[in-house]
């Protein structure tokens, strides 16, 4: 529970600007999970969420560089954007293309991301399937991909 819960904190602070705990706990409880301040508070401190200025002024919470280096390791990013080609999604399934003979690496890759809503992957020579547990989570996960790869 507290690691689906972790995983939904990330996706939230990645779709939101959330600027409070009590934002973040309100947001967690509509969605199911039994949560307090304090463990909101936990959760913050475990992930080491930092609050970073908006344009506006205001404050949100989002992934300290650090951590998210730890989960976008850099030779993981590397490998995807040596051989990516395109994408696209069929439903809740990510279909990666990716340069002859990559696809296997670039699966590896994806699956040691642990990407938010992936389930596993399928490598050829040149595509990936990726299982995506919902059609959101896999407009979510292309969104990521890009922003990885052309960042």
């Amino acid at each position: 529970m507290k690691s689906d819960r972790h995983e939904r904190i990330i996706e939230l602070i990645s779709e939101r600007n959330i600027e409070t705990q009590e934002e973040l706990a309100e947001l967690l409880k509509k969605e199911g999970f039994k949560v307090t301040q304090a463990t909101v508070s936990r959760d913050i401190r475990q992930l080491k969420l930092v609050k970073v200025a908006l344009k506006n002024g205001r404050q949100k919470y989002a992934l300290n560089n650090i951590h998210a280096d730890e989960l976008y390791s850099e030779k993981y990013i590397r490998i995807l954007k040596d051989s990516f080609v395109s994408m696209d999604n069929a439903q809740n399934l990510l279909v990666i293309k990716t340069v002859s003979g990559m696809a296997m690496a670039a699966a590896a890759a994806v699956d040691a991301m642990k990407f938010p809503g992936c389930v596993g992957s399928i490598a050829g020579d040149d595509t990936i399937m990726v299982a995506v547990k919902t059609v959101d989570d896999t407009h979510k996960l292309m969104h990521i991909i890009k922003e990885l790869i052309y960042n």
